[in-house]
């Protein structure tokens, strides 16, 4: 499991370098660039779900309370010290960001999207660098 997570991890630097390369973009262009939007939301997306995997994986790993909802497996972590407590908390939101990528539940708010693309996207480099942390402290 622990090179799953590495791997996992891996991907999650990838994409967050890509999604940083797309911030320099206006919100006027992903109204006009379907590609540039279609690219943005699934990178997002697939980054989202690398963090809820990698989450899932560490509570399994670790015999933790088994989560009732994406957003429960941040605060599972956090609850556990593994993220810290504010961090989780302030991050578990973006799980349902993640559904709405993943099941277009309504069409996306490009605002939220662009919005999203400036002020969260470190976030999720911020916690593979907190789990990055975790596996080392715990040799996983």
């Amino acid at each position: 499991m622990n090179d799953e997570i590495a791997s996992k991890l891996e991907h999650l630097r990838e994409y967050v370098t890509i999604l940083k390369g797309y911030q320099y973009h206006k919100i006027e262009e992903l109204q006009t660039d379907h590609t540039l939007k279609g690219a943005i939301e699934r990178y997002l997306e697939v980054a989202l779900e690398c963090t809820i995997d990698i989450g899932e994986m560490i509570i399994s790993k670790e015999k933790l309370k088994r989560p009732e909802s994406y957003q429960e497996v941040f605060l599972i972590l956090g609850e556990q010290g593994i993220l810290p407590k504010n961090f989780a908390i302030k991050f578990a939101p973006s799980a349902g960001f993640r559904n709405r990528l993943v099941h277009m539940y309504a069409k996306i708010d490009i605002g939220k999207l662009h919005y999203y693309l400036q002020n969260n996207v470190g976030d999720i480099e911020q916690f593979g660098k907190y789990i990055a942390q975790y596996l080392v402290k715990y040799q996983m």
